[in-house]
């Protein structure tokens, strides 16, 4: 039986992936722009543009530069950027920890903070405390992560304001210099996903609190902490984990963006955005595809760490 589940879920994760793969390199074809006259100018005689589009693969059938790419894809071979011409893997290489040091602090902080505000809020249901903690997390909802980052920005990074930290760049020769850097962002991305992942885990927490073994637990003596951080958090690891692995995929994408594209830090929002401007098709390829092989990898991982946290889901 698990053999006959690996290989479900392997060739569900194939078949998304190759999915994925296809749409992209579809949309990229056939709604993308044309690099040729980017690369080699206007005024270039017709040898040289067909020499150029023979060379970018664009005098081939569309199936046979979909299996080109393929093959290069899973030889571990992106291309290279069109808009500079470095490798793509070492642009992404060189990128990708950029990110996941900028992304960290605030993806933690704000799911341990959101946890154990959601606890409270649930145990305190009802309560001013309830109340004023669902208070601020819909005032967090409701308010645009550009304007965020603009009122942070201002008010810690500019003369107009505390003027503490840099408001443009990125450093990490020292943690001194890390921290003074990530600070302003852990803080923009803390704010916008502190409320959402704060109503959520209430939500989880009230209903478990609401089942028969709590109320025993209560009527025997348990205390809220014991209670709360025992079989409440055990009992509530499902949609937990569920939510906290697949955010990865979207904060590292999608949250990174905004904030490495108003911070100016380089990192796999930054070289996203610049390809989009740019229109750097193998960038933007490697990125997208890149995305889905991990949003693949945290399903199944999310799978998997669900069946160990609940054994009512473990195969026989």
């Amino acid at each position: 039986m698990p053999g006959r589940f690996l290989a479900a879920r392997s060739f569900y994760a194939l078949s998304l992936l190759l999915g994925v793969t296809l749409l992209t390199f579809s949309l990229m074809v056939w709604f993308g722009p044309d690099q040729t006259y980017e690369l080699i100018g206007r005024n270039s005689t017709p040898e040289q543009i067909a020499e150029l589009r023979a060379e970018l693969g664009y005098d081939r059938p569309f199936w046979s530069r979909y299996g080109h790419w393929l093959m290069e894809l899973a030889s571990g071979n992106l291309g290279l950027s069109n808009r500079s011409g470095e490798s793509v893997s070492a642009l992404l290489q060189r990128a990708l920890p950029v990110t996941a040091a900028l992304v960290l602090p605030g993806f933690l902080l704000g799911n341990l903070l959101g946890l154990a505000a959601g606890l409270w809020a649930a145990w305190r249901r009802d309560s001013l405390w309830d109340r004023l903690i669902l208070g601020a997390s819909v005032t967090g909802l409701s308010l645009s992560f550009l304007v965020i980052i603009i009122a942070l920005q201002l008010l810690l990074c500019t003369p107009y304001g505390l003027n503490w930290f840099p408001a443009r760049g990125w450093r990490m020769d020292s943690l001194g210099t890390y921290l003074l850097h990530v600070t302003v962002p852990t803080l923009a991305l803390l704010l916008v996903t502190l409320g959402y992942n704060t109503r959520f885990y209430r939500a989880v927490a009230a209903e478990e609190l609401q089942r028969d073994h709590v109320r025993t637990a209560l009527a025997y003596g348990a205390t809220p902490l014991g209670l709360l951080g025992g079989p409440v958090l055990r009992n509530c690891l499902v949609p937990v984990i569920t939510r906290v692995l697949y955010s990865i995929p979207l904060v590292l994408v999608s949250g990174s963006l905004l904030l490495e594209t108003y911070f100016g830090i380089p990192g796999i929002g930054r070289v996203t955005f610049d390809a989009i401007s740019s229109g750097d098709q193998p960038v933007l390829l490697a990125i997208v595809t890149l995305t889905a092989a991990l949003f693949v990898v945290v399903q199944l991982l999310a799978e998997f760490a669900c069946r160990l946290a609940d054994p009512r889901g473990r195969l026989p």
